[in-house]
């Protein structure tokens, strides 16, 4: 575990922990202590191992914490932390199972499958826990099916019939309502007091091309983003116009594996992608908080959508994750040459206030920053010299120079 060396502001905003597994799956706890992530290795064996790790602010280092460290069968497809900050952690790949976190130990609580009658249970693909109702966890599986656990009293809610090939990711948005992604192509949005029917909001338009991931945006409910494989593209979706897209994010260079909204502003996304670089893109309006503008539900010209932010990892990135106790973090995890996992940790320009602070403020800092920021990108003509090498300093100076706000200032 070691801080990044570049002598510039960046080696103080960008931490990385280096796993002796490849890292795939990866949770932020919402705590709202110091930052915490749970990694769960990728090996194709039985054997797997999930491990805590946290961040030392004496050392500004991430340090693993080997009594919560503990042994997982499979490579688990996805971690979560219970979104109430309870000390709780749930996996899936064959099953979901949760785990209780204790001061220096971990306890396997339960383990919940579908395949007890026939002793098979088809591979879990994702998870979803509910923020609303968190007795409530979503898994996808490979059988077309998605089942709806009330994990308090560890038995099935329901389960529907959720498309026509393997289910790939799940989402909730509101208490009762939850949307999947699958082999098929299509989006598909369920509301479990209407168990017969879904809503498709979108299919690709190349016929059963799979889409992979999903996020639904916590900030306004109205938009998801999608990815497509072996797409370099990020679909967004306003569900209230379905099946034409409000926006395409276009400059990935190779096929996009991760997709994040920011957990505290409604026009922010993060994208990782095998061409190694992970992207914070700024929608455009109409993206507006919970359908404000009339213009919400037309679609933008994407094609000259360019990421505000740029950081390249030198690898293929597989995850990323933005945490929702500390937005202004991000994690992303890719592999280096001797197949060692690498959780690589951006402390970024986006920062909310540790002390109480009035929004409206934070939304006119924010946006004195990207005027600044656009100003500067206007003066060099050009990206090629702010994302090179992912190379953040002009976007930090710009930070630095306005002095915003004394100790909420950009850097810390």
């Amino acid at each position: 575990m070691e801080t990044s060396t570049q002598e510039s502001p960046v080696s103080a905003n960008v931490f990385t922990f280096d796993s002796p597994h490849p890292v795939y799956a990866m949770a932020f706890s919402p705590s709202s202590a110091s930052p915490r992530l749970a990694l769960g290795s990728f090996v194709e064996d039985y054997s797997n191992r999930v491990e805590v790790v946290g961040f030392d602010e004496d050392t500004l280092a991430f340090r693993p914490d080997p009594a919560l460290s503990f042994d997982h069968p499979y490579p688990p497809t996805k971690l979560m932390f219970h979104p109430l900050s309870l000390p709780l952690l749930a996996s899936v790949c064959d099953s979901l199972r949760l785990w209780g976190l204790g001061p220096d130990s971990t306890e396997l609580r339960s383990v919940l499958d579908n395949g007890k009658s026939s002793g098979y249970c088809a591979p879990l693909t994702s998870f979803d826990w509910n923020d609303v109702e968190p007795r409530r966890v979503g898994t996808s599986s490979i059988d077309t099916t998605c089942t709806i656990w009330d994990v308090d009293r560890g038995a099935i809610e329901t389960q529907l019939i959720a498309h026509d090939k393997e289910v790939y990711d799940i989402a909730w948005g509101e208490a009762g309502v939850f949307a999947s992604v699958s082999a098929d192509g299509s989006v598909r949005m369920f509301d479990l007091r209407d168990k017969e029917h879904s809503t498709i909001v979108y299919e690709s338009p190349r016929p059963d091309t799979p889409l992979l991931r999903l996020a639904w945006n916590k900030v306004d409910r109205c938009y998801m983003a999608v990815t497509t494989m072996d797409s370099n593209r990020v679909v967004v979706l306003d569900i209230r116009s379905p099946a034409a897209p409000v926006a395409e994010l276009q400059r990935h260079r190779a096929s996009v594996n991760a997709v994040a909204w920011a957990p505290h502003a409604a026009r922010h996304i993060c994208s990782a992608a095998d061409d190694g670089e992970a992207l914070i893109w700024e929608l455009p309006a109409p993206i507006t908080v919970s359908g404000s503008s009339a213009a919400a539900t037309t679609a933008v010209a994407s094609e000259g959508i360019d990421p505000v932010l740029v950081y390249s990892a030198g690898a293929e990135i597989n995850q990323l994750q933005w945490s929702s106790a500390h937005p202004d973090w991000i994690g992303i995890a890719f592999s280096n040459k001797v197949n060692h996992g690498v959780l690589l940790v951006l402390c970024f320009w986006l920062e909310l206030p540790k002390m109480p602070f009035p929004f409206w403020s934070l939304s006119l800092l924010t946006m004195r920053f990207l005027q600044q920021f656009q100003l500067l990108r206007s003066k060099w003509g050009s990206d090629s010299k702010m994302q090179r090498e992912g190379n953040w300093q002009l976007v930090l100076d710009v930070a630095a120079n306005m002095m915003l706000v004394g100790k909420y200032a950009i850097l810390p």
